[in-house]
């Protein structure tokens, strides 16, 4: 079993910054690839950016160039720093991991609102 835990939501103007912190805890040697995900009030859970299992990182097009994903080697952290924040990046932002055979871990999430 993998724990995550997600930390640094907040309430932020828009343009202003963020960095979101997830740590891994329990098998994370298990962990395959590595991403964010957010959901907005009345909308699906969207993918934002991901790291896979070969380092290479994706990222939704709504956030490319504002937003940047990383990884500690070891799985046992992954970070989200967004920058130039915008009213409709408002969400839960959640914390996953996949393992190879496809099987999910989540966080709670936390909440990131935008005021513009």
């Amino acid at each position: 079993q993998v724990q995550l835990v997600e930390s640094g939501g907040g309430l932020v103007q828009a343009g202003g910054s963020l960095r979101l912190s997830c740590l891994a805890s329990g098998s994370t040697f298990t962990i395959y690839t590595q991403g964010w995900y957010r959901q907005a009030p009345g909308k699906q859970r969207e993918l934002v950016a991901s790291i896979g299992s070969d380092g290479s990182v994706n990222y939704a097009d709504s956030v490319k160039g504002r937003f940047t994903i990383t990884s500690e080697k070891a799985k046992t952290a992954l970070y989200l720093q967004m920058n130039s924040l915008k009213p409709e990046d408002t969400a839960v932002y959640y914390c996953n991991g996949r393992r190879r055979g496809g099987m999910n871990y989540w966080g709670n999430g936390t909440l990131v609102t935008v005021s513009s």
